[in-house]
């Protein structure tokens, strides 16, 4: 499959549950309160594109499909909208893509660069990589918060729903109704 039909795939009937834009999904920002969330964040807006651009390379931002000032603004929302909320995350971890790392970032102002969570469009490793992401967060429990900043993906392989740039979801290992090979998504945010 190429990268336009996977796009194509991807974005018609993948979600279950879809909230309007910029719509709260109930008990988003008290969940996140509460702790003992992995909280999954879809990158912010990239400029135009799908995947990356042939012969990319992960250590050069400039070969690779990044923010656009849109998306730059739209990780500060995210930051600042946490911190108004007084929402704590103990640890913010990213792939290692550009888009990703400096979402995290700009939102956050920490990150650590976490291989699991590494785009595998048009490649291999999602079920490796959705595993140890699932064993890693197994045992994460209140009052801590884990914060993902990835790919659609690899969200979607987590979760089995559909994220639009900037989306965040929250996620509770072992909530009632997980499967133990997906995370089940409590609530969702578009900034």
């Amino acid at each position: 499959m190429n990268r336009r039909e996977f796009a194509l795939t991807t974005a018609v009937g993948v979600g279950t549950t879809t909230w309007p834009a910029h719509a709260q999904a109930p008990g988003f920002w008290t969940l996140l309160r509460e702790g003992g969330c992995v909280v999954l964040m879809r990158h912010a807006q990239t400029e135009p594109g799908v995947g990356d651009p042939p012969d990319f390379k992960l250590g050069e931002c400039g070969t690779q499909r990044n923010l656009s000032e849109a998306g730059r603004e739209q990780a500060r929302r995210v930051g600042a909208a946490f911190t108004r909320e007084r929402v704590k995350l103990d640890q913010v971890r990213s792939s290692a893509w550009c888009r990703c790392v400096d979402t995290a970032m700009l939102a956050f102002k920490q990150n650590t660069v976490w291989p699991p969570i590494n785009s595998f469009f048009g490649g291999s490793g999602q079920d490796e990589q959705t595993r140890a992401v699932l064993a890693a967060v197994e045992g994460w429990q209140a009052p801590r918060n884990l914060m993902l900043v990835t790919h659609q993906v690899n969200v979607t392989a987590l979760t089995g729903e559909f994220l639009a740039m900037g989306e965040v979801f929250v996620t509770r290992p072992g909530t009632q109704g997980s499967h133990a090979n997906r995370l089940r998504v409590l609530s969702r945010q578009t900034f």
